[in-house]
């Protein structure tokens, strides 16, 4: 793509991963020129988000990108979870969530992030008033008062792009949330993310496993055509030796681990380690800032959670935008207030749930751990709490988002 030539917009959308894309194509059904900035061509093997990774859609993220179109694409590679075990090692206690017993077709979806990338660009090829420039970086971002102004720098120079909202989708390390002056806290896990795909002796059965170890939870996704994807969280320089072993070597060392639940482990493909942090952001809006995704909150995988919540962010800021007064404008601050509002508990509450997961099973004490197997115990036999946290698919916000409910957004009278 050709560079930008300097120019106004409506919405500025820094980060053109599943997040800031989703947001994008969103907007796409508003009154509005949206410009969306991404760093990595979309089809470079160094695109972070759209790599060999499998990300697990909950229920409401299904019905998000079903209700932006982008679904019928995602689904046609995306294998159901119908089941859900949870187990520990060294205990006796587990748990089994069915989504028939809970009355569901499913308790999500796995699929690759290059099938759900391609998916919302192609969505978005259609989108007239959305223009995605990849590559692309910003490289500054100043306040000017009615709008921001952001300094890009792409292949054919650098150039302004002046918005009256600019949208932090760009990560945990976000440069706009640094600019808009919103700091950010970080506490390093100490654990790395190995991520791999596997075939296996036996058929996965659609059921998705999540295996507690001392040294880190193991989770095991169903992916298509029988295969699985692991994410197997350890220690630095145990994710390290991990990446180095020979296949057979991380195969056996896997399976003593996770088990024999699936049979033996065989066909791994290629591996990838990702360090593991949870980063807060100190706000969630600034003067014509919103920030959303991993730039708002970067959590642990244990819970599968990161995408789902940042899929909601783009929902909700979407909504709040596509609600705003007819003469108010994207950056007006009572738009970034209904924003904020309404995202509070649902990311307050799940970033608690993630990581107070990882604090109760990173404490590897013999009583702890008994107590645990007990407590999984516990919760197998108890058909109200699985509810519940089949219910987590659908988010701790009071109300979902209209996309969440399959319901259109709404323009407001006039649009610009």
């Amino acid at each position: 793509m050709g560079a930008l030539a300097e120019r106004d917009c409506d919405v500025a959308i820094v980060g053109g991963g599943m997040v800031g894309a989703s947001l994008a194509l969103a907007l796409a059904a508003l009154p509005l020129e949206v410009v969306c900035l991404e760093a990595v061509d979309p089809e470079a093997e160094a695109q972070p988000s759209f790599d060999a990774r499998t990300t697990a859609l909950s229920n409401g993220s299904r019905r998000i990108l079903a209700t932006l179109g982008a679904w019928p694409a995602i689904a046609a590679s995306a294998t159901p979870i119908r089941r859900i075990h949870v187990s520990e090692q060294g205990t006796f206690g587990s748990a089994l969530i069915d989504a028939a017993q809970q009355g569901l077709e499913s308790l999500g979806h796995v699929a690759e992030n290059r099938a759900i990338g391609a998916a919302l660009r192609g969505a978005l090829g259609a989108a007239s008033r959305v223009r995605t420039l990849a590559p692309a970086t910003v490289v500054a971002a100043e306040d000017a008062g009615a709008s921001v102004v952001l300094s890009v720098e792409a292949p054919g120079g650098r150039s302004r792009l002046r918005a009256r909202l600019v949208v932090a989708a760009d990560g945990a390390g976000s440069l706009v949330r640094r600019e808009a002056g919103v700091g950010a806290s970080r506490r390093d896990y100490g654990q790395s993310a190995v991520v791999a795909t596997l075939a296996t002796e036996r058929f996965h059965a659609h059921t998705a496993y999540e295996r507690f170890t001392p040294t880190g939870p193991i989770a095991l996704l169903p992916l298509a055509g029988g295969r699985m994807g692991v994410v197997w969280t350890l220690p630095p320089a145990a994710a390290e030796r991990a990446l180095a072993l020979p296949a057979p070597g991380f195969l056996a060392e896997l399976q003593r681990a996770f088990g024999w639940r699936v049979g033996r482990l065989a066909g791994l493909g290629a591996r990838h380690a990702y360090p593991l942090a949870l980063t807060r952001a100190d706000s969630q809006t600034a003067a014509r800032v919103a920030i959303i995704g991993n730039a708002a909150q970067g959590l642990h995988p244990i819970a599968g959670q990161g995408f789902n919540l940042g899929l909601r962010d783009a929902a909700t800021l979407a909504e709040a935008i596509a609600a705003r007064p007819a003469q108010a404008d994207p950056g007006d601050p009572q738009v970034l207030s209904r924003y904020v509002e309404s995202r509070r508990t649902d990311q307050r509450a799940l970033v608690a749930f993630t990581d107070g997961l990882v604090r109760l099973f990173g404490v590897a004490l013999p009583p702890l751990a008994a107590a645990r197997g007990l407590g999984l115990l516990a919760f197998d036999l108890s058909p109200s709490a699985k509810d519940a946290l089949s219910r987590l698919s659908l988010g701790f916000a009071e109300r979902m988002p209209r996309l969440e409910r399959g319901l259109a957004l709404t323009a407001p009278g006039g649009g610009r």
